[in-house]
């Protein structure tokens, strides 16, 4: 005869402090001074925000910090309307791929200053290929927060 299994729900939660490392550290501390850092491989020139230790595309070290621009392009967004256990912000809220200007390779933030509360209006409002710019928290923390959110320019 075959035992059965049963399951049981638990939700666990695990506190622990994250090593930055100098990457890290550089990208947040540009943040604190209203910078977006990346850096730029010297062989193949591509720019990766945040900055990377080595190049993803040809595997060299990466030893050169570069600022971006502070506005970008849209290449995906999604509509969170539920909850979630260790949501940092309530539904609904945006979140997007985001290109910033000089940068190759997308970058995830908030979009905040659009009506959320009809979906086609969203959708009207919110296209791949629109023009985005960073807007800056007061409270500059070194952390991603020091970018509060981004907002759709004119």
């Amino acid at each position: 005869m075959a035992k059965e299994y049963r399951t049981t729900k638990n939700d666990v939660t695990l506190p622990y402090r994250w090593a930055l490392g100098k990457a890290w550290t550089i990208f947040f501390d540009g943040l604190k001074e209203e910078k977006i850092l990346g850096t730029k491989c010297n062989k193949c020139g591509k720019v990766f925000v945040p900055g990377t230790q080595f190049c993803p595309v040809c595997l060299n070290d990466m030893k050169e910090w570069v600022e971006v621009g502070q506005k970008g392009t849209i290449t995906s967004w999604s509509l969170v309307c539920n909850t979630f256990h260790g949501q940092v912000k309530e539904p609904p809220y945006i979140q997007a791929l985001i290109r910033l200007d000089g940068s190759d390779n997308d970058f995830i933030h908030f979009i905040d200053g659009v009506d959320l509360s009809d979906i086609k209006k969203v959708r009207n409002k919110l296209r791949i290929g629109k023009k985005v710019k960073a807007v800056w928290s007061k409270n500059k923390n070194a952390d991603i927060n020091d970018i509060a959110y981004f907002t759709l320019t004119k």
